[in-house]
């Protein structure tokens, strides 16, 4: 009973055999996977791969770094998608200070993510959260940015009373400090656990996420990349969600089974699922 929070099944790289990876990851025991999309296109791609698998729901938006056809009109495509039944969130959007470098370019991804953020509390569905800071650091204005929007955002769906209040989104793929995951959680966000939790080097990050609550998480492959060990060399899928489901429950003293079960109540809890 594993859900996959956020994979791109959408990528050519699943071209040759998209339908073989669907069908190993329900082998594997995944009951639903989400597909986000980055922009107008992927996000079109998300939602046909939605309507033709029952166990697939898909995310709509642009991506910080896929805003080059950002317009009013290809808003307005993803605005139109956002309403699909088979859509759970909006996103993958945020923050990537990694890739964009100039100011006027960072300050256009604030205003295109909330814009996002707007759609979000019209349609009533949660949002992916992406968010990178320059030369992958653990802190830095990424996050003081990205945190001072959410926190905006959340105050304001607070004052109307909105449901999204209790279940804002996920921080995908979290690679932060500890300071700025418990900032995430005061806002009622959830985080994304993914392949780097597996690594042989990334004892820090097992040690944040050993201090962070077992309700809060969601376990994401993020394919095709970020593959987990011991896998590494190979292209990453849902299936193998197996061993950071592993990984995930020597950190908290669990067996698979309970992390599978609590994750899944987790992502069931923030995406609905269609309901």
């Amino acid at each position: 009973m594993l859900t996959d929070t956020h994979c791109h099944l959408d990528y050519k790289k699943f071209d040759s055999d998209r339908e073989a990876v669907i069908q190993r990851a329900l082998d594997a025991g995944l009951v639903r996977m989400l597909v986000p999309g980055l922009h107008h296109r992927s996000s079109r791609e998300a939602v046909n791969l939605a309507e033709a698998n029952p166990n697939i729901y898909a995310a709509v938006g642009f991506h910080p770094t896929d805003l080059d056809e950002f317009s009013e009109e290809n808003f307005g495509i993803i605005k139109k998608l956002a309403m699909h039944p088979k859509v759970a969130a909006i996103g993958e959007i945020g923050i990537d200070y990694y890739w964009i470098k100039e100011p006027e370019k960072r300050r256009f991804q604030h205003d295109v993510l909330k814009r996002h953020l707007a759609l979000a509390e019209e349609v009533d569905k949660p949002v992916v959260i992406h968010m990178r800071e320059e030369m992958d650091a653990w802190f830095g204005q990424a996050s003081i940015d990205l945190l001072e929007i959410l926190t905006e955002w959340y105050e304001h769906l607070k004052s109307t009373n909105h449901l999204l209040a209790e279940k804002p989104g996920v921080l995908h793929s979290f690679n932060g400090n500890l300071e700025t995951a418990q900032k995430a959680l005061a806002l009622n966000f959830y985080l994304g656990v993914t392949g780097p939790v597996t690594y042989k080097k990334a004892e820090e990050k097992r040690k944040i996420i050993a201090q962070l609550p077992l309700d809060r998480l969601l376990i994401e492959t993020d394919s095709p990349f970020l593959t987990p060990e011991p896998v590494r060399e190979k292209r990453n899928e849902p299936s193998l969600i197996l061993h950071i489901a592993d990984r995930m429950a020597e950190i908290h003293s669990k067996s698979p089974a309970e992390i599978a079960a609590i994750t899944t109540a987790n992502a069931e809890r923030l995406f609905s699922w269609g309901g």
